[in-house]
C-alpha cells in the first residue's frame, strides 16, 4: 500500500512553526505587560503608604515631611504616567499580536482539515484499488478452475 503524502504538508508545518511563533511573542509581550502593571501598582501603593503615614504624624512634624513628600510626588507621578502609557502601548501590541496568532491558527485549521479530507480521500482510493485487486483475482481464479 502506498504511502500518504500531501502536497501542502511543507505549507502546513510552516503555519505551525509560524503560530508557535507568533504566540510565543504573545507570551513575552503579555510577561512584559504584567511586569509593568507590577511596577505600576508598586509605585502607587508607596505613595499612598507615604501619604498615610503623612496623615497619621504630629501636625508640626507633618509640614516639612508633607513638604518633601510633595516634591518627591511630582516625579512619581511622572513616572507613573509613563508606566501607564507603557502599558497603554503593550496592551495595543497584545491585541495586535492576539490578532496575528488567530489569523495564523485559522489558516493553520483550515490547511489541517483540507489534509483530513485528502487523507480520507486517500484511504478511500487506497481500499477501492485494494478491492478492486482482490476482485480481479477473484476473477482470475474462478477463470482457472475448470468448470463441471
Amino acid at each position: 500500500m502506498k504511502r500518504f503524502v500531501w502536497r501542502l504538508q511543507r505549507v502546513l508545518d510552516i503555519r505551525t512553526k509560524e503560530e508557535q511563533k507568533k504566540t510565543a511573542e504573545l507570551l513575552e509581550i503579555t510577561d512584559k505587560l504584567a511586569v509593568t502593571r507590577g511596577e505600576l501598582l508598586i509605585k502607587r501603593k508607596a505613595l499612598e503608604d507615604i501619604i498615610d503615614s503623612l496623615t497619621g504624624e504630629n501636625p508640626k512634624n507633618r509640614l516639612g515631611k508633607q513638604e518633601f513628600f510633595l516634591a518627591y510626588s511630582y516625579t512619581s507621578n511622572e513616572q507613573i504616567k509613563k508606566l501607564k502609557e507603557k502599558i497603554c502601548t503593550m496592551e495595543i501590541q497584545q491585541k495586535e499580536k492576539i490578532i496575528e496568532v488567530l489569523k495564523v491558527r485559522r489558516l493553520k485549521e483550515g490547511l489541517e482539515r483540507l489534509r483530513a479530507e485528502a487523507k480520507i480521500q486517500f484511504i478511500k482510493e487506497q481500499e477501492k484499488q485494494e478491492q478492486k485487486e482482490l476482485d480481479e483475482g477473484a476473477a482470475v481464479l474462478f477463470a482457472r478452475v475448470p468448470q463441471n
